[in-house]
């Protein structure tokens, strides 16, 4: 199993941004010696021949093209809709 220094997990505590009491370090010491020995035990299995698994629900990314749809409107129309307009472009009051 691995061994992990208090000064380990006070260094981890300060990469997390997390303060620590001695009791607490003492604990969360073995619990990440625990993990990191399971890591090692999963590292020992044979997966010679077992496809990598990047998702299991068989879904694909589902593309369309880049086009632009102006929905059957024209700017014009949309244009005359509004109380004022300028420069093809709809004119709203300052707001400060």
């Amino acid at each position: 199993m691995t061994q992990i220094s208090r000064d380990d997990v006070h260094y981890l505590a300060q990469l997390s941004n997390l303060q620590l009491a001695d009791g607490e370090a003492d604990s969360l010491g073995r619990d990440l010696a625990n993990i990191l020995g399971y890591i090692e035990q999963l590292s020992s299995l044979d997966t010679e021949g077992v496809e990598p698994t990047y998702q299991v629900t068989d879904l694909q990314n589902v593309w369309r093209k880049d086009e632009k749809d102006n929905y059957g409107l024209e700017r014009e129309s949309l244009l005359r809709l509004a109380p004022e307009s300028q420069d093809e472009q709809v004119k709203v009051p300052k707001v400060l």
